[in-house]
C-alpha cells in the first residue's frame, strides 16, 4: 500500500494534498525585505507568519514573525520564494489585506492595509 504525498512550491512535503491559499497580498517591496532578513539570518527554512491576536486598545493586534512550523489549518501563499502563512483563525480577519514595507525618514517597518478593520486606535497598532 502506498501513501500519496504532494509537494508544494517550496518543497515542503504534505501528506494528503496541498495547503489552502489565503488572500493576503505581499508587495514586491515587502517580499524583498523579508528575503533580505532571511538571508541575514542564514535561514531558508523560515516563513513569514501573519496572525491576528486579541490585544491592544482596539481589541485586536497584528503579529508578524518568522516561523518554521506549519500548523493544522494553516493557509499558505508563495511570493517568489517567500512563503506567507496565516493560521485558520486569522484568515477571515486578513482576507484582502496587503502587507507592504516602508522605509522613509519618518517611518521604517511593515505596514498592513486591511479592508476588514472597522477602525483602529490612535497609535495604529491595533484594530477592531
Amino acid at each position: 500500500m502506498s501513501t500519496a504525498t504532494n509537494e508544494n512550491s517550496t518543497g515542503t512535503q504534505l501528506a494528503g494534498g496541498e495547503l489552502p491559499e489565503h488572500e493576503v497580498q505581499l508587495t514586491d517591496v515587502a517580499a524583498g525585505k523579508v528575503r533580505s532578513l532571511l538571508e541575514q539570518e542564514g535561514r531558508t527554512d523560515l516563513r513569514l507568519r501573519v496572525a491576528v491576536q486579541p490585544g491592544g486598545c482596539s481589541g485586536l493586534i497584528y503579529q508578524l514573525y518568522f516561523d518554521e512550523r506549519l500548523l493544522d489549518g494553516d493557509a499558505v501563499r508563495d511570493y517568489d520564494g517567500v512563503e506567507v502563512v496565516v493560521d485558520k483563525m486569522s484568515v477571515p480577519y486578513l482576507s484582502g489585506a496587503s502587507i507592504d514595507f516602508e522605509d522613509t525618514i519618518s517611518k521604517q517597518g511593515f505596514t498592513i492595509d486591511n479592508p476588514n478593520a472597522g477602525g483602529s486606535c490612535a497609535c495604529g497598532d491595533s484594530f477592531h
